[in-house]
């Protein structure tokens, strides 16, 4: 990435920086890799709850002190939890550059886990669930997740189950930080209005002495190919259906990139325009590239009335396969200017170079210039997007996760058929 920098300390702990002279303002964060699919089957959900409490109080804060503090000087304070990382992070005017990495280095290494604030967050994070649970088509993505991958941690819910929030103490969530949160799985990252070799200096005297963690080896997953179908009084059917593909690493990225954009990444792409626009058999419809460090998927959502689910699969499937046979010019174009103009405007906002930044130093060792990136995209042709497709659709290992009203939904082997080809 352009002016981007990054420095190993002695104990292991990276230190990544993307300078952008033309900005006012800054992103700084600790990037810890460690989510959800690094849990045991008795952990599921440990990962969120973790970064919940890391906001809760430290030997030098309170929970109110930390949100006061950041936001008196007009800051923005958050974290996130996913597969495979947990980030902690804010965005400061740089004069409280300081402050903003005290804070950090505080919650992530001297946090109390008072039981009343585990207790009063459980309730929350049960309460998230609960909404979840209340929000279709964030529930089967879960279940197209768990008919994927099973039981590997690729499979189970980042926010847990009620049970499984409901018996976490706080040995269990030291024990979790003191597996994973060590100098060897972290990375602080600032973008924006900083200089590298200072804010190297900073993150050495704050956090140099931190110990290493004790990791256990990530176990790479297999894929399922699984159904999971619920019958539930709704008024829509929401719909996951997906493909086996590859990790970020591999040299295809791009090319799955391009193909996700152009099969159904805007109103422009094959699936809104045949599904939706000219048949009508949906409102909503987009297709997704997942991509781990050692595995990952390609999907298709959509939200459909339940008489027209496997008419819009067939469709659908139809289209992919149709894909696998040949890309038109036009639509390889398109797709290949949507995503080289995403990436620019997204490198404007220090808070998403931050999270690029991190991506790359965690998946790849180092920075990836954006030069390097947009000649990646620009490479891609038809022929490439389309053996993508190909070898996608010939897994014959579809995995099929519906929910709502529907009664009978397309059989996993019928979807394969389609997929292929085959009338």
């Amino acid at each position: 990435m352009n002016g981007s920098e990054v420095t190993k300390l002695s104990s292991g702990l990276r230190v990544a920086t993307r300078s952008m002279p033309h900005v006012n303002s800054l992103s700084v964060g600790i990037w810890v890799m460690a989510g959800a699919r690094d849990e045991t089957d008795s952990e599921t959900g440990i990962a969120h709850m973790l970064e919940h409490m890391a906001f809760k109080g430290t030997k030098n804060r309170s929970a109110r002190d930390i949100a006061t503090e950041v936001e008196n000087v007009g800051g923005y304070m958050n974290a996130h939890t996913s597969r495979e990382e947990t980030a902690y992070y804010l965005r400061l005017l740089p004069e409280y550059l300081d402050m903003g990495i005290d804070i950090l280095s505080d919650i992530l290494t001297e946090p109390t886990m008072p039981e009343d604030e585990i207790e009063r967050e459980r309730g929350v994070i049960i309460q998230e669930i609960g909404q979840s649970q209340d929000t279709p088509d964030d529930v089967v993505f879960d279940m197209f997740a768990d008919a994927a991958y099973g039981g590997h941690g690729l499979g189970r819910p980042i926010l847990g189950s009620v049970e499984s929030v409901g018996r976490f103490g706080r040995g269990d969530l030291r024990g979790f930080m003191d597996r994973y949160y060590g100098a060897g799985q972290m990375l602080a990252v600032a973008a924006g209005a900083v200089e590298h070799d200072s804010f190297v200096k900073r993150i050495e005297d704050r956090l140099g002495g931190l110990a290493p963690a004790s990791l256990t080896q990530r176990a790479a997953p297999a894929w399922q190919g699984g159904r999971r179908v619920e019958q539930r009084d709704l008024e829509q059917s929401h719909i996951v259906v997906g493909l086996p593909s590859f990790g970020a690493r591999d040299p295809r990225r791009y090319a799955m990139m391009v193909l996700s954009t152009l099969f159904g990444g805007g109103m422009s792409s094959r699936l809104f325009q045949e599904v939706r626009e000219k048949r009508g058999l949906c409102y909503s419809i987009f297709s997704f590239a997942s991509m781990y460090g050692d595995s990952g998927h390609f999907g298709i959502y959509a939200g459909t009335s339940a008489d027209q689910v496997n008419e819009m699969l067939s469709v659908t499937a139809a289209e992919l396969a149709d894909l696998a046979g040949g890309v038109g010019a036009d639509e390889l174009a398109r797709a290949k200017a949507q995503l080289r103009a995403s990436l620019v405007m997204a490198r404007e906002s220090v808070a998403g170079s931050g999270e690029a930044l991190a991506r790359h130093v965690t998946l790849f060792g180092a920075p990836i210039d954006d030069a390097d990136v947009l000649d990646g995209i620009e490479t891609i042709d038809a022929q490439m997007v389309s053996a993508v497709a190909a070898e996608m659709v010939q897994t014959r290992a579809p995995v099929v996760a519906a929910i709502g009203p529907q009664g009978d939904v397309m059989e996993n082997a019928r979807l394969a058929d389609l997929l292929a080809g085959a009338a």
